[in-house]
């Protein structure tokens, strides 16, 4: 379990010290890189929702109408509201924070929200809790479609309680889809009880490898790197403190599925049939998997899971299982497109 004096830092810097987003101190929890779509439902977002958000990057992926989504570290209840939206009115959102203030905030727009929306009643909800302890906040085993975080699970101090929860309450095949501040280093004791740095989202950071290992000790043997961007976070007080950790906002996405911890060539193929809504002419899944329209792909067996044994599963046309098996999966056959700055992500 986290410790309690490093959460009520936490709930003191975000429910008090900060009045605004344009209070924190550098640009870990800063991001312009908003899909217009989601643009357009932001910009119907009460004033007051908007000014306190303190995301890092974006955390919504596709095909999520009808689901039920858990935003971890609801805040204010920006992205929520956005889920809300598109989840449609037959989905569900719940928010989980543990700061009154800002589930305040959350709380007192869910009417003018649900009337923008056009919805009968109200499909989201915000419940006061403790992103290592769901069970506290009454979130069933197996319950959960999707479950997202934007730049929050860094500042857990318990991590591994933390993702053990998320893989308790997502359903089989369910996903884990988050934006988050990562280190390409561990970050000294030293720093990490700095409440300025552990405020900012940056001495709470894990080690990209301990992530790594972090997940393969709960069964999560892959996970997938959408996006890297390099934090210059544009206070010298702070980069003198912060030396030569590079800090980096990463995007990742894993699902609840029974996959390996390499990627091993079965010989299968997917083809994006182009029917999820909005992405017409592909599907990128991570940094190196962007599906073409009615274009086959080789795939190793967990990339041919995550979109065979997922909510994405109606959009693909997967050929071939695993009763065959070719050695590991060559990634020369699959295109490269990753960043200079991107750092390791799944295994294949």
């Amino acid at each position: 379990m986290a410790s309690p004096d490093t959460h009520s830092q936490v709930q003191d810097y975000y429910g008090t010290q900060l009045q605004t987003s344009q209070d924190l101190l550098t640009n870990a929890c800063c991001t312009d890189d908003i899909p217009l779509a989601h643009r357009r439902i932001l910009a119907q977002l009460e004033p007051e929702v908007l000014d306190k958000y303190y995301g890092c990057g974006v955390c919504i992926p596709e095909a999520i109408e009808g689901i039920t989504v858990l935003d971890l570290g609801s805040g204010s209840g920006r992205d929520a509201y956005l889920l809300s939206k598109l989840v449609g009115e037959h989905g569900h959102v719940i928010g989980i924070d543990m700061t009154e203030e800002q589930l305040d905030v959350a709380r007192r727009h869910i009417g003018a929200h649900t009337e923008k929306f056009g919805y009968a009643q109200p499909n989201v909800e915000f419940r006061h809790g403790y992103i290592e302890d769901l069970k506290s906040a009454g979130i069933p085993d197996n319950s959960v479609d999707l479950v997202v975080s934007n730049c929050v699970l860094n500042l857990s101090t318990d991590k591994e309680a933390t993702y053990r929860e998320i893989f308790r309450v997502l359903k089989p095949g369910g996903e884990l889809f988050i934006a988050d501040v990562f280190a390409d280093r561990r970050v000294p004791e030293t720093l990490r009880q700095d409440p300025i740095l552990y405020g900012e989202c940056l001495s709470g950071a894990m080690y990209t490898e301990d992530f790594r290992r972090l997940l393969l000790r709960l069964g999560v043997n892959d996970y997938r790197l959408l996006s890297s961007r390099r934090l210059t976070i544009n206070n010298a007080e702070i980069e003198a403190k912060v030396g030569n950790i590079g800090f980096y906002s990463l995007t990742v996405r894993a699902f609840k599925l029974d996959i390996e911890d390499k990627c091993e060539d079965h010989g299968q193929v997917a083809t994006y049939l182009g029917t999820v809504s909005g992405q017409p002419h592909k599907f990128v899944l991570d940094d190196h998997h962007t599906f073409e329209t009615g274009r086959p792909m080789l795939v190793c067996g967990n990339t041919a899971a995550m979109v065979a044994e997922t909510r994405y599963a109606p959009h693909f046309k997967v050929l071939g299982d695993t009763s065959q098996h070719f050695g590991l999966f060559d990634r020369g056959t699959v295109p490269a497109v990753a960043s200079a700055d991107a750092l390791p992500g799944g295994c294949c």
